[in-house]
């Protein structure tokens, strides 16, 4: 009987041929609505994240004046996670790549 061998495949990479898709960050956004007291945005914020109430307030100003707001930059997963969760809590939230 006859083992089969595969030996691995080299890559090689040239400079400047990386995904930059890898290499840029993700972006959770919470989004404006007619719904959520600001109060409870900045609850949620502060729960969720753990940001302090100065941070958690102008992320909630940011959202309510200007319509939407950066909640956290990470990886993809972890963008997607926060967003569920943020979801969960019932305010507008998605994700989406840095650019």
């Amino acid at each position: 009987m006859v083992g089969v061998s595969i030996a691995p495949v080299e890559h090689q990479l040239e400079q400047g041929s990386v995904d930059h898709a890898l290499d840029q960050p993700w972006l959770t956004l919470v989004w404006n609505d007619p719904v959520n007291l600001m109060s409870y945005v900045t609850y949620v914020f502060q729960t969720y994240f753990g940001y302090t109430r100065p941070h958690a307030e102008k992320l909630m100003m940011q959202v309510h004046l200007e319509g939407r707001a950066v909640v956290s930059r990470g990886p993809r997963e972890l963008m997607e996670q926060h967003t569920e969760a943020l979801q969960a809590y019932g305010l507008w939230a998605t994700f989406q790549k840095d650019q």
